[in-house]
Parts: structure tokens; C-alpha cells; sequence
């Protein structure tokens, strides 16, 4: 990138973005609610009968959906807060709060199932008897409860780091129930009592493995790193082609939220100012073709140096 060189430049600043950054839809919300109020009373269902079955595996469970009703009330608070409108304070709305969701919602989750999974290994010791049919009874109510959460995320989980934290919890939490309800369903007919404990760490495992991306993702947000499906060469480059560009500097492409990119670059064009027409046909490509919708396009006029 060239330094400012000592000569004079006359400075153009075009902003172009989606002026609606409280107009989020409600669903997210309606779902995480929803949500929150179907999983916590399956916890307490669950703590119920896994002291009554003796079952780890249904404690370690509900005490796993316990730590994913904390996570979907994270998510939920941050959806409310990103419909506040922008203030003189906080420029860009609340809307990085569902940042903050995603990433303490990833590192919950693995906080969670660690200790669970610690639990277990010290069950394996002392296996304890399982009432088998209370396990795949409850199990079985698990895998409905945690796949309609799911399913009411479904649809915000591709474009939201926030909701897709959620959903996350949820399929995660209906894939323990299915491993559970098979644990069962073997110590039944095996009397394998150390299969209770063994499933456990094998679903935690799985839930820590697919959690990681979440948490990469996550923490890259949070030090506003360019949000994953964005080439930020392929911008510079886009950028760079622009009629009567001779050189682009300053680009940052930052996620102001779970669902809002932005981007600010310098434009230098020696030859003249470009136009206001092109500089927003500039933000309109970039918006449809890269997903930034907030762009701010700053144009220098003068030479830029021996770069160009």
C-alpha cells in the first residue's frame, strides 16, 4: 500500500448500505423463544427421571440442554438487541451483541460437554445400574423437543452466526438424545452398564469436534476478521478494476453483526473523479456479488506515487 504522499487530494466520501440495520426480522426471536421455554421444561423432566433411572447418561443430558437454554437465551438477547436503532453512542446499533452471542454460546457449549465428558470417564469406574426403558422413554421425548427447536432455526441458521450457534446446540442435543435412546435399548438386552458412560463421551466428543467451527468463526468476528465467504482480494481486485483507478488502499471489510458486513476502501484515481454514478454501480456489484451491504468508497484525486 503506498504512504500518503506530501501533495494535496481532494477527498469524496460515498457511503452506500441498507439504511434498515434495526429491520431484523422478528422470526429468529419467535424461535428462540420458543425455544428456550420447550428445552427448559425439558430439562427439569430429565433431571427427574435420570436420578430416577440412575442414568449419567440422561443427567449428563439435561444438564447439557440446561447449558444450551443459556446459550439460546444469549442468542435471543442478542436478536432483541439488534433491533434497536443506531444512537449517537453506539453508531452501528447493538447489533455486534449477537457477535458476543455466538461466541460465548461456542465456548458454553464446549465448556459443558467437557464436563460431562469428565463425569463420565469417572462413571466408567463405578458403573451403576440402568433402568433402560426410562432412558429410551425420556430419550426418545429429547430427540422431539431438541429436533422442533432445531427446526424452528432452520431457516436464519445459514445466514446468522447467532441462530446458527442455536441450531447448533439443538441438533447437537438431538443427536445425544439418539445416542442415548440406543444406549438404552443395548443395555436392556446386555445388562452393559459401562455403555451408559462410553455413549456419553462418544457424543461428547462429536459435539466439541462440530462446535470448533463455530467457535473459529465466532472469535474471527469478534476481532472483526473479513466473515467467512468474503475474498477480500477478489473486492481489492474488483475495486482495483474500476475505470480510472490507479490503486486502492485502506480496504477493511469487517461483520458489524451476524448478518451485516461492512466495508470501507480508498480509491486513488489520477485521472479525475470517477463519477458519483460509477461509485455507486461500485456498491451495488459489491453488494450483490460479495454480500456487503454497508459501504463506505473513498475517492482521492492526484497521482499515487511511484505505484502507479
Amino acid at each position: 500500500m503506498t504512504a500518503h504522499a506530501p501533495h494535496s487530494h481532494d477527498h469524496h466520501g460515498h457511503h452506500g448500505h441498507d439504511h434498515h440495520h434495526h429491520g431484523h426480522d422478528a422470526g429468529p426471536g419467535r424461535a428462540l423463544a420458543i425455544g428456550i421455554a420447550l428445552n427448559l421444561a425439558f430439562v427439569f423432566i430429565e433431571w427427574g427421571f435420570g436420578l430416577y433411572a440412575n442414568s449419567l447418561a440422561l443427567l449428563a443430558d439435561a444438564t447439557h440442554n440446561l447449558g444450551d437454554v443459556l446459550g439460546l437465551v444469549f442468542a435471543w438477547g442478542a436478536a432483541r438487541l439488534a433491533l434497536r436503532a443506531p444512537s449517537p453512542r453506539f453508531t452501528y446499533g447493538l447489533g455486534a451483541s449477537s457477535i458476543l452471542a455466538a461466541l460465548a454460546n461456542a465456548l458454553l457449549l464446549v465448556a459443558v460437554t467437557g464436563g460431562l465428558v469428565w463425569e463420565a470417564v469417572l462413571r466408567l469406574q463405578e458403573p451403576r445400574t440402568i433402568e433402560g426403558g426410562v432412558v429410551i422413554g425420556v430419550a426418545l421425548a429429547g430427540v422431539v423437543v431438541n429436533g422442533l427447536s432445531a427446526w424452528l432455526l432452520h431457516h436464519g441458521h445459514e445466514h446468522d452466526l447467532n441462530v446458527k450457534g442455536a441450531y447448533l446446540h439443538m441438533l447437537g442435543d438431538a443427536a445425544v438424545s439418539v445416542g442415548v435412546a440406543v444406549a438404552g435399548g443395548i443395555i436392556i438386552f446386555t445388562g452393559w452398564a459401562w455403555l451408559d458412560p462410553v455413549m456419553s463421551i462418544v457424543v461428547g466428543i462429536v459435539i466439541v469436534w462440530s462446535s470448533l467451527s463455530l467457535l473459529r468463526d465466532a472469535l474471527g468476528l469478534a476481532l472483526h476478521a473479513v466473515p467467512q465467504g468474503i475474498d477480500s482480494e477478489a473486492v481489492r481486485s474488483y475495486l482495483a478494476a474500476l475505470p480510472g483507478v490507479a490503486e486502492v488502499h485502506d480496504l477493511h471489510i469487517w461483520a458489524t453483526s451476524t448478518t451485516l458486513t461492512a466495508l470501507t476502501a480508498h480509491l486513488v484515481t489520477p485521472a479525475g473523479h470517477p463519477g458519483d454514478e460509477m461509485i455507486e454501480e461500485a456498491r451495488r456489484t459489491i453488494a450483490s456479488r460479495f454480500g456487503i451491504k454497508h459501504v463506505t468508497l473513498q475517492v482521492e484525486l492526484g497521482d499515487c506515487g511511484k505505484g502507479c
